[in-house]
């Protein structure tokens, strides 16, 4: 992951790029010069990086597109059903279940909890994860130029268990999570402090198809709360182990991406990696 790291600062400075400018339709020789590479290695890092050409990415990520890949079935599951998401077939997908209590319950029987915490290298540049033996408690993406709360976020949460800074520990998980063996796909689970409300937003995040996206609004009638709009985009937003709670797959029903507590730039970069990956 370490050259997909590298990579990705400059696919991340060629995606804001674009995003900015593709109405233009900027060259490959003009995209190239903005992140200071020649046009043959750019194109090389980018398709290495995205598996589809910086064209083909940024056609992914156009309102009329997303539009049409928004999921409006109200059952979820049934559209990963639809879909034929099986062991077999989603070769790029994770199979992840959530475990979830209040931050109460888990203080009154969380005591002596053993955290393990490591920083790695991601597609999707630096990352913090935390994984206790029942599950992934926290992931999160590092802006390496701006100031680093994470650990100290984290440590606040779970100020009742023994956290131990064990990247030889996370690296596995972390290897799983962003480059699964094909044929060794893993069911992960995640260990999550929430509300009740809260914790059925994140498995109705679960269930949105790797590949697709779904708005705020579906996700409130899928969990039998349609007039929950703004509760849920709270809860959205206060997903503690992001992309394996995939909280990028929500989107505006205008087909904009919206705001990610990570960047909307990396949201970009996230959704754009995923359709390729479903599309090849």
């Amino acid at each position: 992951m370490g050259q997909q790291h590298l990579n990705y600062e400059r696919v991340a400075q060629a995606i804001d790029f674009l995003g900015k400018n593709f109405r233009q339709q900027p060259d490959l020789t003009e995209v190239a010069r903005q992140v200071h590479l020649s046009p043959e290695h750019f194109q090389r890092i980018f398709t290495e990086w995205a598996g589809v050409s910086p064209k083909k990415f940024m056609q992914f990520l156009t309102l009329d597109f997303l539009r049409d890949r928004i999921y409006e079935l109200p059952n979820l599951q049934a559209a990963a059903d639809e879909a034929g998401l099986s062991a077999q077939s989603r070769v790029y997908d994770l199979f992840v279940n959530i475990e979830g209590v209040t931050p109460g319950a888990f203080r009154e029987g969380g005591m002596g909890l053993h955290i393990h915490y490591g920083y790695h290298n991601t597609p999707f540049g630096l990352c913090f994860i935390a994984v206790a033996d029942r599950g992934v408690c926290a992931l999160s993406f590092v802006d390496e130029d701006r100031k680093r709360t994470e650990f100290d976020v984290f440590q606040q949460k779970w100020h009742f268990a023994e956290l131990q800074h064990a990247p030889e520990k996370t690296q596995p998980v972390a290897q799983q999570i962003f480059s699964p063996e094909k044929n060794n796909l893993r069911r992960l689970t995640v260990l999550a402090q929430g509300t009740n409300f809260q914790m059925k937003v994140w498995e109705a995040l679960l269930r949105i198809p790797p590949g697709a996206v779904t708005t705020y609004s579906q996700i409130a009638r899928s969990i039998g709360n349609p007039a929950a709009v703004r509760a849920v985009g709270s809860a959205v937003g206060s997903n503690p182990v992001g992309f394996l709670i995939p909280c990028h797959r929500v989107i505006q029903s205008t087909g904009k991406l919206g705001g990610y507590h990570w960047g909307e730039m990396r949201k970009s970069a996230i959704v754009g990696w995923e359709m390729a990956r479903h599309e090849v």
